[in-house]
Formats: C-alpha cells, structure tokens, sequence
C-alpha cells in the first residue's frame, strides 16, 4: 500500500541539522512516529517527499527553511511584561504555551529583563535547513475515527467506533 491522503503512516526518522548534528531521532526513543497523511501533522515538505512511497522505503530528505518551519521572522521576536509568566524564575531558553492568533503557540525566552521579557515566538528551527533520514514502516487505511479526528488514535482505541450522539 502506498503513502496517499487518508492513510495512516509509521515511520522512523533521524533529523539533523546542516552541520550533521541529530536533533531528533525516534529509534533512540524506541518511538517511532505516526501520522495520518494529508491531514498537516508533519511538515509540508516531508509530506510531500513521502507520497507515493511504500512500506519499507528508505530516503533521505532535505527540507529548506521554507519546506519545513518557515523562515525567521523577526517580528515575532517582542518585548512584553514580565507578569505575564507563570513563574518567577525565568531564564533564557525556556518555553512557554501562549494562545495565539491561529491557536496555542509556544514562544521562547530570549532575555529576561528587570520588568520584561524578550520572547521570540519563531519555532526553534524556522530558518534551519533539515536533513531527514526516513524508514517508512508501515502505511494502512485510517479509520472513519480516525479521519474525524484528524490524527491516528493511540493503540488500544477501537479505531472502528466512531460516537454517536443523539439529541433528545
């Protein structure tokens, strides 16, 4: 069966960065990833690279900055209070889930200041250029849950049920 919108994709990966640092890799976690393909769970790149591939594929990847996280913006690094954390003790490099415009974002600790605090809501690989070294493991239909969902539902769920709701 081949990588196509509606399926439901295990696989494992190593990311690393241009200088061949790994970043990421899911074998050292003993986790491989899941994701349902044509549903925007991975990045759009890495979607694309894996259409049409099968179960047992083997590829390498390279993503650009626009492929993958974007590019920087600098205009999503800001100044605000410093009330507005939940803590006392901020330090740089620590992150913090904030609603945003088009839903949670996570933002990170650039600078704490006497009375604010320098963030930068960028994600931490925008304007990286990735390297992904992909071992497709397994591809099948999702389940009508599934697609309702919008992601692959953990093992054990009944992936055959799907609620249903009677107004009374």
């Amino acid at each position: 069966m081949t990588i196509a919108p509606q399926r439901v994709v295990t696989l494992h990966y190593v990311l690393s960065d241009t200088d061949g640092n790994v970043l990421d890799d899911s074998r050292a976690r003993q986790t491989p990833l899941e994701y349902l393909h044509g549903h925007h769970n991975i990045v759009a790149g890495l979607e694309r690279a894996l259409d049409g591939q099968e179960a047992g594929a083997e590829l390498s990847v390279t993503l650009m900055p626009v492929e993958a996280y974007g590019l920087r913006n600098e205009a999503l690094v800001r100044e605000v209070v410093r009330t507005a954390f939940p803590v006392d003790d901020l330090a740089p490099g620590m992150r913090f889930q904030t609603p945003g415009d088009d839903g949670p974002q996570v933002v990170t600790v650039v600078e704490v200041r006497d009375d604010t605090v320098l963030i930068d809501s960028n994600h931490p690989l925008a304007g990286h250029t990735l390297h992904y070294r992909l071992e497709v493991l397994s591809v099948r239909d999702a389940t009508r849950a599934e697609l309702a969902k919008g992601h692959p539902l953990p093992p054990g769920t009944d992936h055959g049920a799907v609620e249903d709701r009677k107004v009374l």
